[in-house]
């Protein structure tokens, strides 16, 4: 269960910034207590279908090879993006989004034990084909639906979904319905579904709180709405808003509202207001450092006592920074404020006399720091860079000591041979075959080779090279910190300049 600390006694949470990936309406799932399993996205004009997950325990970001099981053949759910996706134990189940102008109504399951994808075949009330849909899971088995756009209207159908007999049913509902809506959040809180914002028919943003009964059988309530109108700060209309659920709390962030009638253009948000189930009403989380810039359609996932936000797009530019917003007293806000000290202010905008508050922290400037004290520790030297990345020598380097060791299976007599060897496999290598627990490694080495063979021979300054203009086109990477800023398919780009780097 996640908890934002106690309303009632001082303290701060903080944001901390990770690497660059990128996207917006995409989606983001935690599966268990151990991954957290991105899907789509929209960068660029560009949709998006590939998988990236964040192993919790490991702490590191890798894409799966997963197979698939589609009708004609299809190697999976095409790119897409603005689709829901619900996680029930292993399984990610998705349905419909957008492709281009094209509204999607197909429906997949990933089964993330052995990630492979499937078509499901569906049968009853099929939900037609839509995007900026919110949806919820209903226990471990079932998945509520509602709104979304068709590209002709906007909608306020509810869906529910069993997984495991795969029928679909439009739930009957009587009285008082919300207005049509795309673009809002979804969430279960115990037996009611609350649905927030969003833009309705005719293009209004919205600012309206419903709640859904009615849709756990063993209750036998009628289904119907609520309106909920609640004191306290409530959040400015908005859509492409989150809503994560933790503990008592309800964390909403983001979003974007109209400018008013004076403005072209919308307003981006990155404030944090949380709705107390306790005491009924909004609250204004106070944050102690600079939040994330202001954004919508991201994806924000919780884990324990942190929340991980993802991507989204400020009405010019996609984003690709991953933040965590962390309580107080954990262990990486610590480590952080202890290494570069930052003022928590107060915010003024508290609601009640609450001293509660978050604040902001870069986690790629937390990593740093993490890994000079490691290094310090371990008695190992490097040889710093004017742009900040640490060049440790091969024996020094344990990792690929080791790596290259394994690989020798003993049959060399020193270091040395077992490096060479090491370095020959990866001359030899496809993409393809470079494992997971290579790639560290392989970073590494690619950059000692550049600072030898280049900066120490005349070749090319630390600002080419960091800016990945080298003639020989051998520096693209040059500048990364560690291996987490590699994106998988940037790996045959790196093993191709490594090879060139390699002696003849």
């Amino acid at each position: 269960m996640v908890h934002l600390g106690n309303p009632d006694r001082s303290g701060f949470v903080t944001w901390l910034d990770l690497q660059q990936i990128d996207g917006r309406g995409h989606t983001a799932v935690n599966i268990g207590k151990s991954k957290i399993v991105v899907f789509g996205g929209l960068v660029d004009k560009r949709f998006l279908g590939d998988v990236v997950v964040y192993d919790i325990d490991n702490k590191i970001w890798f894409q799966p090879e997963c197979i698939a099981n589609g009708s004609d053949g299809q190697a999976g759910p095409s790119p897409r993006a603005f689709h829901i996706a619900i996680a029930i134990d292993c399984h990610m189940f998705i349905f419909g989004g957008r492709y281009g102008s094209k509204r999607l109504g197909d429906f997949w399951v990933l089964d993330t034990d052995i990630w492979q994808w499937s078509e499901l075949t569906s049968f009853g009330d099929l939900p037609s084909p839509r995007d900026f849909a919110a949806a919820s899971a209903i226990g471990n088995r079932k998945i509520v639906m509602y709104g979304g756009w068709d590209s002709k209207r906007w909608l306020s159908d509810v869906y529910i979904l069993d997984t495991m007999s795969l029928e679909w049913m439009e739930l009957p509902v009587t009285g008082s319905v919300p207005p049509p809506r795309c673009g809002h959040t979804a969430t279960m809180v115990e037996k009611r579904l609350l649905v927030y914002g969003g833009r309705g028919g005719g293009g209004p943003i919205m600012s309206d709180l419903w709640a859904l009964k009615g849709l756990i059988e063993e209750e036998n309530e009628t289904p119907g709405w609520t309106q909920l109108k609640l004191p306290g700060q409530a959040p400015s209309p908005r859509c492409g808003h989150t809503i994560t659920s933790g503990g008592h709390y309800l964390l909403l962030f983001g979003g974007h509202g109209t400018g008013g009638w004076l403005s072209r253009y919308d307003i981006y948000y990155n404030d944090c207001i949380i709705l107390d189930r306790v005491s009924a009403q909004w609250k204004r989380l106070p944050i102690g450092n600079e939040p994330p810039p202001a954004r919508a359609y991201h994806s924000m996932t919780s884990m324990d006592s942190r929340y991980l936000l993802f991507g989204g797009f400020d009405g010019k530019s996609t984003f690709g920074d991953i933040w965590w917003l962390v309580p107080e007293g954990d262990p990486i806000a610590k480590r952080f404020t202890s290494s570069s000290p930052v003022s928590f202010p107060r915010s003024k905008d508290v609601g009640m006399e609450n001293d509660n508050s978050m604040s902001a922290v870069q986690e790629s400037q937390m990593e740093g720091s993490a890994v000079d004290a490691l290094l310090k520790r371990l008695d190992i030297s490097v040889s710093p860079t004017s742009h900040g990345i640490q060049i440790i020598d091969e024996f020094e380097d344990k990792e690929f000591l080791d790596l290259a060791s394994r690989l020798t299976e003993e049959t060399v007599s020193s270091n040395e041979q077992a490096i060479q060897v090491l370095r020959d496999h990866w001359n030899k290598s496809s993409p393809k075959s470079i494992h997971l627990k290579e790639v560290g490694p392989l970073l590494r080495d690619y950059q000692r080779l550049i600072t030898r063979n280049h900066l120490s021979n005349g070749g090319p300054n630390l600002q080419s090279i960091q800016l990945g203009l080298s003639e020989k086109e051998t520096s693209t990477f040059y500048h990364l910190k560690n291996a987490s800023q590699l994106r998988m398919d940037d790996i045959p780009k790196l093993l191709e300049e490594y090879k060139k780097l390699l002696p003849d």
